[in-house]
């Protein structure tokens, strides 16, 4: 865990006069954007991508798929849904080297493109942010290699490292422990239809973190046309396998990152507020869509409701917010969200399952004590997660880290403690650009 900077920017959070009444549009999900860009570079075709995320992490991955010769073009066109909106039109074309791709601290990126250079016909060098050096690698290096990858990474296990392309990739089984990142599996997944064998992964670890995140990228594989065998439709626990084919070109629509609308609903939650989300899906993958329940477990309440452009979720708050004992290893980037609102309720909580945060872009779970704990806090780590007993809270410096989810956690406890600056708030433009002008709006600022 470091800090951004010496001389930190600081943000003054705003507070809240009143109890928020806003709608929130969100951006497209990180998530889904990511693994979009990812099959439709490998599809025969080429394919759509409407309502994408434009941010840090979304750049990185086109940026990189480019460098390694993909054609993505960006547009503005008719939307899937109506309207105008961006789209993005990928055309896949041979992947070749040399080539350099800056991961940045991304970890789709680091983790998704090893296996789609060893399908490029040079070598591709993987480099990033200091943070990056740090973040476990050491499971998609060692699978790749077993099925036939040739890549130089020092002996180290993490970035920089170069993957030598060959071309084609033989495919085959593999185990793996992917118990610190689900993203170790999504990884292999993505890549496999073009391996001359397809895959098999066996995942021989603890338990499995983010699995939502591995049914999204199950689906997302299947709707380009991926022949798919999970746990999940009887195949063999903790085994995945998909076969060699070809991948379709689509004319994908981007749902709303969910996860990203957690500081939005937590407003109306801390404020007693109501906020609306729009285009909130009926049935998603994304972890967020957990945030329904567990908010309102927390005091809240939640209707889904239909308008005439699609669905959109309506979030109250009731002006009481309860302490939650709540297990979130699968949906365990929702932890900074519900550790800050954690702080602000009428009981203690516990939040389990999410050991694996601390090899997160920062370490959440250090980095969550020492600065709620900073404000005034009783915040203590236990071995997977956090106990959390509140107490009167006080302005000060919140430092993010250089995590996203760090300072929209601050923001959310600025919302009643006055005097709350945030450090580097310019952090969030890794999944959500423009988050401090969202903010004023949704506080009518």
């Amino acid at each position: 865990m470091t800090e951004s900077s010496v001389h930190p920017v600081l943000w003054p959070a705003p507070r809240a006069g009143g109890p928020v009444e806003a709608t929130v549009t969100v951006p497209g999900s990180k998530s889904v954007t990511n693994r979009a860009l990812v099959l439709a570079s490998l599809a025969a075709e080429p394919g759509w991508l409407r309502r994408p995320l434009r941010s840090r992490d979304t750049l990185l991955m086109s940026a990189a798929l480019q460098a390694m010769g993909v054609g993505i073009e960006e547009t503005v066109s008719s939307s899937t849904t109506g309207g105008k909106g961006e789209a993005w039109r990928v055309i896949p074309a041979g992947l070749h080297g040399p080539a350099t791709v800056d991961v940045g601290n991304a970890g789709t990126v680091m983790r998704f493109l090893p296996p789609v250079a060893a399908l490029a016909d040079g070598p591709i060098r993987f480099d990033g942010d200091p943070r990056s050096y740090e973040r476990p690698l050491g499971g998609v290096i060692g699978a790749l290699r077993t099925l036939g990858a040739r890549i130089d990474d020092g002996g180290r296990g993490a970035l920089p490292l170069t993957v030598h392309g060959g071309g084609a990739l033989e495919g085959g089984a593999v185990r793996i422990d992917a118990s610190s990142s689900s993203q170790f599996v999504s990884a292999l997944l993505l890549s496999a239809p073009r391996f001359n064998q397809g895959v098999e992964v066996r995942h021989v670890g603890s338990v499995l973190p983010s699995m939502p995140h591995i049914r999204m990228t199950v689906d997302m594989l299947r709707a380009v046309g991926a022949r798919v065998d999970e746990p999940e439709t009887g195949g063999e626990p903790n085994v995945w396998r998909v076969a060699h084919s070809a991948l379709l070109g689509r004319d994908l629509t981007i749902e709303p990152d969910l996860s990203n609308a957690q500081p939005f609903l937590a407003a109306a939650l801390v404020t007693g507020g109501r906020v609306t989300i729009p285009d909130w899906p009926e049935r998603t993958t994304q972890p967020g869509d957990a945030l329904r329940r567990i908010f309102t477990e927390m005091g809240g309440s939640c209707e889904l409701t239909t308008t005439p452009d699609g669905t959109a979720l309506m979030f109250t708050g009731s002006g009481r917010i309860h302490g939650i004992d709540v297990d979130l290893g699968e949906v365990g980037e929702l932890t900074p969200g519900i550790a800050a609102v954690a702080a602000l309720a009428d009981s203690p909580s516990t939040l389990r399952g999410v050991a694996h945060l601390r090899m997160h872009e920062t370490d959440r779970l250090a980095a969550l004590t020492k600065e709620i704990n900073e404000l005034g806090g009783d915040v203590t780590e236990t071995e997977d997660g956090l106990h959390i007993r509140p107490r009167p809270l006080h302005g000060g410096v919140f430092r993010t880290y250089d995590d996203h989810r760090m300072a929209t956690a601050g923001s959310v406890i600025g919302l009643a403690v006055p005097g709350v600056e945030i450090e580097n708030v310019e952090t969030t433009a890794k999944t959500l650009p423009d988050f401090p002008r969202m903010w004023a709006e949704m506080l009518g600022a």
